[in-house]
């Protein structure tokens, strides 16, 4: 498997029926959109992947059923509940300039705008009215910033690898 970057879909949360489907939590939006990245890189034991092609899924009231290639009953369907579903990060479509997906922000240094370093993005997250960035500094400190363009946030580069932010470090 291609060891270059992963960005995580959603995750195997349960198990429906008698036939092996599973139940999906999906980070995509709309939901449904995670059967439209191919392959599925499957991960039930941490750093290891599996690659599955042809995954189908529908809509089942608020969650989503999913059969998987191979996963022919309830038995066997259960072992991969818990499993993380990434793709490569070249599958998802090409951005307009100045967009980014969330996955691009994770590792990149974070610094206040006095220069004060703030830690690396470890993730975000969505707490209802906004994103936030998680960051953590070499001392295992974490902060928790709101990721709002132009307010907290003053400037991303991708290239630099470095975020700045409106943000004091005792924050």
């Amino acid at each position: 498997m291609n060891s270059g970057r992963r960005v995580l879909l959603g995750r195997i949360v349960g198990v429906h029926g008698v036939r092996g489907a599973v139940k999906l939590e999906s980070f995509t939006e709309p939901r449904l959109t995670i059967f439209r990245y191919k392959p599925w890189l499957v991960e039930r034991v941490p750093e290891r992947f599996e690659e599955i092609a042809g995954a189908e899924g529908h809509a089942q009231g608020k969650g989503i059923v999913a059969t998987l290639p191979g996963v022919p009953d309830r038995d066997t369907a259960a072992a991969w509940v818990g499993a993380r579903i990434w793709v490569p990060r070249e599958a998802l479509p090409k951005l307009e300039p100045g967009e980014l997906y969330q996955a691009d922000l994770e590792g990149l240094q974070v610094v206040n705008e006095a220069g004060e370093d703030l830690g690396r993005v470890s993730h975000l997250f969505d707490n209802g009215a906004h994103d936030v960035l998680m960051t953590r500094d070499e001392a295992g400190r974490e902060r928790l910033i709101p990721y709002v363009m132009d307010v907290y946030v003053k400037s991303v580069d991708l290239d630099a690898g470095r975020i700045v932010v409106d943000w004091h470090k005792d924050d």
